[in-house]
């Protein structure tokens, strides 16, 4: 069975999909922990940054290592570096950026859900991109369930006042980002291989994070102990493989079509949060992520086909 053929049979494509979400979604706890074994504070914009780009980094040398060893080429071709900056740049720099200082404002729980609206931001970039991937009726109405489901997920402690704080807003631009960044993926993935992109983006898109964190607090101002070194090494792992997993389920199949399977992203963080930091899972938190999961999956939803009269 050929790449292809595998990232396009239907088995394929919910093996990769539910593997590379499931590891994503478990990024939100690691991350909280993470933070939590070297100090990080929320305010420590530079720590932060600086831990971003060091995960990124490792995930990108483990691909190198990994497919070298493999006897695969993956010597850097000077002929894409542009298009390898510009994914870089959304796919890795920009999101996390927003992504990594959003998660400290906010909870492992909320930032989950949140996830889940990349593929609404890619069902939105899709229709002006691709003439049959058009929006719709449906894809508006599913939008309204979800982004609604969004704002429940926000609802504190039950109380009838919404709260979408700044930790919310930067996360959603992190989203935004990511769906940009797998779009230029889909395009970028047709002239270059999976791993040879996923790794350079990941390499070049780290450096801008390591440079931000240096500027501030230096290259090296984290103590890692053995707990703190194995979770970036798994951060690293989860990276490189989701991200490989994804941009070939990106290449093979049409934005719309695989969007569906985006939704397993809040489905895993929710619950990975919930026993690995003992966030509570409560009522209006879980009903955000059932509108949320409800809205992504009736934009996917195929539309039913008209039953054309015979001619005359």
């Amino acid at each position: 069975m050929t790449t292809k053929e595998f990232f396009t049979h239907p088995l394929g494509i919910v093996v990769s999909a539910a593997g590379a979400t499931f590891l994503w979604g478990s990024a939100f706890p690691f991350i909280k922990l993470s933070y939590a074994s070297l100090d990080i504070k929320p305010d420590e914009i530079g720590e932060q940054m600086l831990f971003a780009g060091y995960r990124f980094l490792l995930a990108g040398l483990l691909i190198l290592i990994l497919f070298l060893f493999l006897k695969r080429n993956m010597r850097f071709r000077t002929e894409t570096t542009m298009p390898l900056l510009k994914i870089g740049l959304f796919q890795t720099f920009l999101q996390y950026v927003l992504f990594y200082i959003g998660l400290s404002y906010s909870t492992g729980i909320q930032g989950s859900i949140i996830a889940g609206t990349t593929s609404f931001f890619q069902i939105l970039l899709a229709h002006f991109l691709y003439p049959d991937d058009r929006m719709s009726r449906l894809k508006v109405a599913g939008l309204m369930i979800g982004f609604t489901g969004v704002i429940f997920a926000n609802w504190p402690n039950g109380e009838y006042e919404i709260h979408f704080g700044i930790g919310e807003i930067l996360l959603m631009g992190a989203m935004l980002a990511g769906a940009y960044g797998n779009i230029l993926a889909k395009q970028g993935s047709a002239k270059m291989e999976v791993i040879y992109m996923t790794a350079y983006q990941m390499i070049l898109g780290s450096l801008g994070l390591i440079a931000i964190g240096a500027f501030n607090v230096g290259l090296v101002p984290f103590h890692f102990d053995l707990k703190s070194g194995l979770m970036l090494i798994y951060l690293a792992f989860l990276s490189a493989t989701g991200f490989i997993l994804w941009n070939n389920v990106m290449k093979y199949n049409q934005v719309g079509k695989v969007s569906l399977y985006l939704f397993l992203v809040p489905v895993f963080g929710v619950l990975l949060s919930s026993m690995l930091l003992g966030e509570a899972l409560h009522y209006f938190v879980i009903a955000g992520l059932i509108l949320v999961v409800a809205g992504i999956v009736l934009v996917n939803r195929p539309a039913r086909k008209r039953n054309s009269l015979p001619a005359k």
